[in-house]
């Protein structure tokens, strides 16, 4: 039973790692994307034209005037 107690108590640690790394490998390449001014602005325009899209369509779908 102490192996049980044992293997439930470094799963916090591991899910902590795992949230990490997911968050450390989804950010690296769109910071490397961001360092230059030309890709920066396209990149911006195509975040908020999606954003867009997505708040309009919700929007009528859900019929919140």
């Amino acid at each position: 039973m102490n192996t049980f107690w044992n293997n439930i108590n470094k799963f916090p640690r591991f899910l902590i790692s795992v949230i990490a790394g997911f968050f450390l490998t989804t950010l690296y390449p769109i910071s490397e994307l961001l360092r230059d001014k030309k890709k920066r602005v396209f990149i911006t325009i195509i975040t908020l034209l999606f954003m867009t899209a997505i708040y309009v369509i919700l929007r009528l779908m859900l019929g919140a005037n």
